[in-house]
């Protein structure tokens, strides 16, 4: 019988963590703004082989186009393309089943005889805390969590089985993450928090991190870029995103009474590593450095910026599942737990999945209705539209419609892009410095902003349609004295949200 169960327990496991996954991401709602550019790469790297380095969507200036996404927007087109509009979703399953695989190979490395590896309820909260803050289909980074938990499980193997053998794997590893997702400098962070740990717990064996650092330093330069790619990737990680909300910090004024969940749990992580300090007698001798300054840096990382709150969960469940059951090592569990555990996960999660609409989703974030009203009317020429949906507007309306600018800033754009926006939208001094330098014929633009009621003002702009979210406004070009209004069919816009004109093997 004990052989049996030997064998069940992990595969029982597994298929509940996988299903607790699927069941989230099918939640997820509508879709990341920069998806439609991770598309357009994909496709462009299918049908032609190539990588685009150059923009074409846009109407403003732009520089050579390093992306440090190809890799995820080949993964991500390929998903779809395969498996339509779900297939992103299962896209986002599988690599949040991998992060959660890893942590528990993680997890596995440290367990005592009287603690159970097969706690599913760790893994369903974390999972939950990652969705809560990101709640949309595969997003890149995603792809760097992966690769993160990865890492922390082959980092976590050399120490705990003293065999440093399978860091040979990293540099290689290295190149894959390199050229998927730009994240990778969070692995060279990992490295070298690793190397400092273990010299400051006197472990003789360090000098294999280091060595591990400096075989994967010049192996960077493997990319489609080359050293440009790494000068790129300087650049973007010291670039100043004060006007990004998702890079300002969890505890900023726009996000403090939001994101209570993750917040919660990383305050009860922390108490949880600290009693567990005080509990065992503060030693800095016995002290796991290491440990410690990894929780320390993804710490800081979660609270300065809200993007980066993944690293911490997968840090705080493959560390603390172990120090929770040493702390509670003398409490008596039913022997039913397990049992009425996975009964709940499961149930819960069949529940979600019958909830889910495999529909393709329609977000209405986007001006789904607003861009086929430009179509219908083909009202083509230069679109201005806010950069966060620049990627759907060209998506949609390529070639007919160039944009101002789109989520791709510092890859693609100059910097005097966004603050000119900015003005513009908030009717700030100079706020017509961007019709002036770059006119458009073309303006979407979300009703909340005050730009609304001051172009209403003048004399040059027209307002040609009016949505609930957003306003279309044509110059006196494009004027006409009626408009064929959006379908107001929304299977119309569910059957149709990734059809698109861009199509790399027509001829110019």
């Amino acid at each position: 019988m004990q052989k049996v169960l030997t064998v069940i327990k992990p595969i029982v496991f597994y298929l509940s963590l996988f299903l607790i996954c699927l069941a989230f991401s099918a939640h997820a709602l509508g879709y990341d703004y920069d998806l439609w550019a991770r598309l357009i790469v994909g496709k462009a790297f299918f049908q032609t082989g190539h990588i685009l380095t150059h923009d074409f969507l846009s109407y403003t200036p732009t520089h050579e186009w390093i992306d440090h996404e190809w890799g995820a927007s080949v993964f991500i087109y390929a998903f779809q393309k395969l498996f339509g509009a779900n297939g992103i979703i299962y896209l986002q399953a599988i690599l949040m089943f991998l992060i959660f695989a890893f942590v528990h190979r993680t997890i596995s490395l440290n367990i005592s005889n009287y603690i159970s590896k097969y706690n599913i309820i760790f893994y369903f909260i974390g999972i939950y805390v990652m969705q809560d803050v990101f709640f949309y289909p595969v997003r890149c980074h995603m792809f760097t969590f992966m690769f993160f938990a990865m890492f922390l499980y082959i980092l976590e193997y050399t120490r705990h089985k003293n065999n440093y053998k399978p860091l040979i794997a990293i540099p290689f590893l290295m190149i894959l993450w390199n050229n998927i997702h730009g994240g990778m400098v969070a692995g060279l962070g990992l490295l070298f928090i690793y190397a400092i740990g273990e010299v400051l717990n006197k472990n003789k064996n360090h000098k294999y991190y280091l060595y591990t650092i400096l075989a994967t330093l010049p192996l960077l330069l493997i990319n489609p870029y080359g050293y440009k790619f790494l000068q790129f990737l300087w650049m973007a990680n010291t670039l100043d995103r004060a006007d990004i909300v998702e890079w300002w910090g969890i505890f900023s004024p726009y996000h403090l009474y939001s994101y209570l969940a993750f917040k919660t749990f990383m305050v009860v992580i922390l108490v949880l590593e600290l009693v567990k300090v005080i509990k065992n007698g503060f030693s800095y001798k016995n002290l796991d450095k290491t440990k410690f300054l990894i929780i320390l840096a993804t710490t800081v990382l979660a609270i300065q910026h809200l993007k980066l709150i993944r690293f911490f969960v997968i840090v705080a469940i493959a560390f603390a599942y172990v120090d929770f059951y040493e702390l509670i090592k003398n409490f008596k569990f039913t022997k039913w737990k397990n049992l009425i555990v996975y009964s709940f996960i499961f149930m819960f999660s069949l529940s979600l999945l019958k909830l889910a609409d495999f529909r393709p989703k329609v977000s209405y974030v986007f001006p789904v209705l607003e861009t086929e009203f430009v179509r219908a009317n083909n009202l083509h020429g230069k679109i201005l539209v806010n950069l966060g949906l620049g990627s759907y507007v060209a998506y949609k309306l390529y070639p007919d419609n160039l944009i101002y600018m789109d989520g791709r800033y510092e890859e693609v754009y100059y910097d005097e892009m966004i603050p000119l926006l900015k003005k513009f939208h908030l009717v700030l001094d100079g706020w017509d410095e961007v019709l002036k330098k770059y006119p458009p014929d073309v303006m979407i633009l979300e009703n909340e902003y005050p730009i609304i009621d001051k172009l209403q003002e003048l004399n040059n702009w027209h307002v040609a349609y009016k949505g609930k979210n957003f306003t279309v406004f044509v110059n006196d070009k494009l004027k006409k004295e009626s408009y064929d209004l959006p379908t107001m069919n929304y299977t119309y816009y569910e059957n149709s949200i990734f059809d698109t004109k861009i199509d790399f093997r027509k001829k110019k």
